[in-house]
């Protein structure tokens, strides 16, 4: 029982942070592109 409900905890902070993540992502906020192109050092 306590394995079950230790998985379920584990499962469900995984699943917020992989929603948060695709949340940031599509409001433009990802780590690898802040939006910009102006200031992107990769684009020069």
């Amino acid at each position: 029982m306590g394995t079950f409900i230790v998985g379920a905890i584990i499962l469900f902070c995984v699943v917020f942070a992989v929603n948060s993540i695709v949340r940031d992502k599509r409001n433009g906020k990802s780590l690898q592109c802040g939006g910009d192109c102006g200031k992107c050092k990769g684009c020069h």
